[in-house]
């Protein structure tokens, strides 16, 4: 004879976070049987894209998630890459992709498997931003591209060596600030 629990499933907010517990109420009592990372919808549908070798330097100190945070209040990221060259340590190929990156390691220029990608997403109808952090005019084409089809786009560089053309051609331009330039704010 087949014994049948119903449950139900609840899914309840753990305070200060982005977490939330699933629990589950049987015949027995109420169980905590995981925790999900709550995504919320914030807007557009944004496709990231990142010029590793121009933007994840050591003597910047810039995080992945520096950038991810720049976007928040824009919309979702929903494509997140980062072009590597073949010259990256494999730490930082794991760190990209531990942060739910996807690492594309390429043996020759960078620059052009990011133009590839980012026209990959220019026709993406599931995406509405394309975001390039970069400080290379060599993008400036993409940039104004994606424009033409209808793409928001957003430049996230820093400084120094960021481009003024791309500054300028971008709906929205993020500039982030070296580590070295942090400060106690007054």
């Amino acid at each position: 004879m087949a014994m049948f629990i119903s449950s139900i499933s609840t899914v309840t907010a753990m305070p200060g976070g982005s977490w939330e517990k699933i629990i589950s109420m049987t015949k027995d009592g109420i169980k905590s049987i995981g925790m999900i990372k709550r995504k919320s919808k914030r807007g557009k549908r944004i496709a990231l894209l990142i010029d590793g070798p121009n933007i994840l330097r050591k003597e910047f100190g810039i995080k992945l998630e520096d950038i991810v945070e720049a976007l928040e209040h824009l919309g979702d990221v929903r494509v997140a890459k980062v072009v590597l060259n073949q010259y990256a340590p494999q730490g930082l190929i794991e760190a990209v992709s531990n942060q739910g990156f996807e690492a594309i390691v390429v043996s020759g220029e960078t620059g052009v498997k990011l133009a590839v990608e980012a026209m990959r997403e220019i026709y993406n109808p599931n995406i509405d931003v394309i975001a390039i952090a970069t400080r290379n005019a060599e993008f400036l084409p993409v940039i104004l591209k994606a424009k033409e089809k209808g793409k928001e786009t957003i430049v996230i560089g820093i400084e120094p060596g960021f481009s003024v053309a791309l500054k300028h051609a971008a709906d929205y331009t993020i500039i982030l600030r070296p580590k070295s330039e942090w400060r106690e704010e007054e």
